[in-house]
């Protein structure tokens, strides 16, 4: 079916475009708790990724009747299906990395327009009223029975340096801790904004930022680049600027000095205090914190930033957006800017070898990428092992790197698993790189997992060369088929 009538700008078109394309959206009107129930739900429905089986990729979920916020509805799963992404974002599955590469190389920077324009805020609801209770307002599920609280998982978080003024967007962990206060996770040394707010707490001053959830999809993937690619500096809406060929339109928020995504369904304005730490888990005790993408509930943490919300503003008939962290709604938001990065540092290096990139549902598109790499002359022997060093070099969180030739299907699972059974042997295709910092959320990345281990979140990185030598490549033929006209035999296929 065309699509090219449907101009996706924010999510209620987005659903709209959805809607036209069966198994890609399904609503209920039966009554839901958003109380573990809601994720327990999806996690049958297309939650996928490494979320606990039996799970599936499947439809994109509305619930039109969340039990305690009446008129208000949630979206689950928008981005969980690779093919879901590709139909929002305009090109097909397999070329997702490309346009996103294609995205950052030609930036459209955001516009701010007028707040009489601006749908977020239609309806205001600022923390000065009495009973005022972001809770209520914002239906923000709990995904599992011992999550720290509600969490809200698709919050844009924009911020500015409060020396340069330049601004950011990125996606952090975000738990309602009281009627005015939320907890904020801001992994070390790999947000922007966690930058700014390390400025801004040694100048001891508030650092403004706004959360706006339920945008166009193009800036909840567009914002997950991180450096090198996007540097210190560089404003990741204008990656969804691009894909769309038009501005992301900001508005001038209404209590604090910082700018909103003006289309939002939701918008919670705030200020992340200095000096101020809470515990993640005060309401509960439960010592966890919520399903994280690895495929295990994360650790609540002892000692966490506070943003004091100001205000919390809304479209009519608001929608409110969520994931479940380890589902595969986070293995393409992660994977596919992944992909781009990798694609980039790569093709700088060794322009035309490396044909393709896939950020693995496996590690949550963070831990696992299998790179499509293709030896034309036989000093190409040894570079496909140097494409992976590039890998790990365009996005340091990465774990593991399969390699395989151009006859491979990086997308394909059990063609990978193939190459890596006829084409690798470990004691010689093997390759460690150990001690070399990854991601704290790895919970084999501990010392008392392995006692070579120095500090948490360091790991030993390996390659899986599946690609044959070069010299041999004449004896690693696959069976050729003869080519058809299938239409003849099953038709529309």
């Amino acid at each position: 079916m065309s699509t090219e009538k449907f101009n996706v700008i924010d999510l209620r078109s987005a659903l709209e475009l959805l809607r036209t394309v069966p198994g890609q959206l399904i609503e209920t009107d039966e009554p839901v708790d958003p109380h573990a129930e809601l994720s327990g739900v999806y996690r049958h429905v297309g939650a996928g990724g490494t979320v606990m089986r039996p799970t599936q990729i499947g439809p994109a979920m509305i619930f039109n009747n969340v039990k305690g916020h009446e008129g208000a509805k949630v979206i689950i799963g928008l981005l969980a299906s690779r093919e879901r992404v590709a139909l929002l974002l305009g090109t097909k599955s397999e070329k997702l990395g490309f346009l996103l590469n294609d995205a950052v190389k030609h930036p459209i920077a955001p516009i701010t327009i007028p707040q009489e324009q601006a749908l977020c805020q239609e309806v205001i609801h600022y923390a000065t009223e009495p009973g005022f209770d972001i809770r209520k307002l914002v239906p923000a599920p709990t995904n599992t029975e011992e999550d720290a609280g509600p969490y809200i998982t698709m919050g844009m978080c924009y911020a500015s340096d409060p020396e340069t003024g330049e601004s950011d967007v990125t996606i952090h962990r975000l738990c309602l801790q009281s009627s005015d206060e939320m907890s904020m996770w801001i992994t070390p040394g790999a947000r922007h904004i966690g930058h700014f707010f390390n400025k801004a707490e040694e100048l001891g001053i508030p650092l403004p930022i706004s959360i706006s959830i339920g945008v166009d999809p193009a800036i909840e993937v567009g914002s997950c680049f991180e450096a090198p690619t996007t540097p210190l500096g560089y404003n990741e809406l204008s990656v969804a600027g691009a894909i769309r060929n038009r501005a992301v339109e900001m508005v001038q928020c209404l209590t604090i000095n910082e700018k909103a995504i003006a289309n939002a369904e939701y918008v919670i304005e705030g200020e992340l205090l200095p000096g101020v730490r809470i515990r993640e888990d005060q309401n509960t005790n439960t010592g966890k914190a919520m399903p994280e993408f690895p495929g295990y509930t994360g650790l609540a943490v002892p000692s966490m930033p506070v943003i004091k919300v100001k205000a919390v503003t809304h479209r009519r008939n608001p929608i409110m957006q969520t994931v479940i962290g380890a589902s595969e709604e986070h293995v393409t938001m992660a994977g596919i800017p992944t992909e781009a990065s990798i694609l980039q540092m790569v093709e700088r290096a060794m322009p035309g070898r490396l044909l393709n990139v896939y950020a693995h549902s496996a590690g949550g598109g963070k831990y696992m990428a299998v790179l499509q790499f293709k030896k034309s002359i036989p000093s190409d022997e040894g570079r496909q092992r140097q494409a992976a060093l590039l890998a790990f070099a365009a996005f340091s969180e990465l774990k593991h790197v399969i390699l395989v030739d151009e006859d491979v299907d990086p997308f394909d699972s059990n063609d990978v698993l193939w190459a890596l059974n006829t084409r690798y042997q470990g004691d010689i295709d093997t390759v460690f790189i150990p001690g070399v910092r990854c991601h704290p959320l790895d919970p084999s990345q501990t010392p008392s997992y392995n006692p070579m281990i120095d500090d948490v979140g360091i790991s030993c990185k390996v390659i899986f060369d599946c690609t044959v030598p070069f010299k041999l490549k004449d004896h690693f033929q696959r069976s050729k088929f003869k080519e058809v006209d299938l239409s003849r035999f099953v038709p529309n296929v």
